[in-house]
């Protein structure tokens, strides 16, 4: 069964995937050129997602919807299991958002340039200029009442275990008094860990926690925000355990 899922991966639904992509890619990039990126930039890739998802034969479930409001601007924070967690965000979250991304990511032909007209923050490490630059093109995002969606960890995990946290978002949702949604994905890593090219067909779960919100004088503690993000996503996970 597996030989068989192998060979309609690669000669089947990969074939198929390279092209909806493009043709997403050009959708995004003309739309966003001609006005409204925020529709542009995630309506096609939200259903792009869930197509790839339904081709590659990948079942998805979704809990707490009912903790987010459509009109509330949120910083998500999720933890990065794998590339799946990219399209099962995309696809199953329910809520417009911006990427925190890589800057390296804009060399992908096309998926890079049409991230870049569709208003997701490139993250430039390269000085401590560039890092400012990058969080003050977030700021603006988020004041502007759009949502973002961060994967605090910094990169994907290399053996399905959570990995200490950044700053950069928990700042950001310091800095405007925004509540912050942690997000909990399991599952990501067994359909294909970070060095894999072969998929494991199977089921993904996206865990939407209810908000940690601002205290009265609209100011975090910010190791207790990291620290209570951390929790609540690891509460969703098996084999994680929370920070004392």
């Amino acid at each position: 069964m597996r030989f068989f899922y192998l060979l309609y991966q690669w000669l089947i639904a990969f074939p198929i995937i390279i092209v909806i992509t493009l043709i997403v890619s050009i959708i995004t990039i003309v739309g966003a050129a001609i006005g409204n990126r925020d529709f542009w930039g995630y309506y096609p890739p939200m259903i792009w997602a869930r197509f790839v998802c339904a081709i590659l034969l990948i079942r998805t479930e979704v809990k707490g919807h009912e903790n987010i409001d459509s009109k509330t601007s949120y910083v998500f924070v999720a933890n990065h299991q794998g590339a799946f967690d990219i399209f099962l965000i995309y696809g199953y979250l329910g809520h417009n958002f911006k990427w925190m991304m890589k800057k390296s990511l804009k060399k992908i032909p096309f998926v890079g340039t049409a991230c870049e007209f569709a208003g997701h923050i490139m993250v430039d490490r390269s000085s401590k200029a560039s890092i400012r630059e990058t969080m003050h093109k977030a700021e603006k995002t988020l004041r502007g009442g759009m949502s973002m969606v961060v994967f605090p960890e910094g990169s994907r995990c290399k053996n399905g275990r959570m990995q200490n946290f950044k700053r950069g978002a928990f700042l950001l949702a310091e800095e405007l008094s925004l509540p912050v949604v942690p997000l909990t994905i399991d599952g990501a890593f067994d359909l294909l860990p970070k060095d894999g090219i072969n998929i494991h067909p199977g089921k993904v779960t996206l865990t939407i926690h209810q908000p940690i919100t601002p205290p009265a004088n609209g100011k975090y503690d910010l190791e207790q925000l990291m620290k209570e993000s951390y929790n609540r996503i690891a509460s969703a996970l098996p084999n994680e355990k929370p920070i004392e």
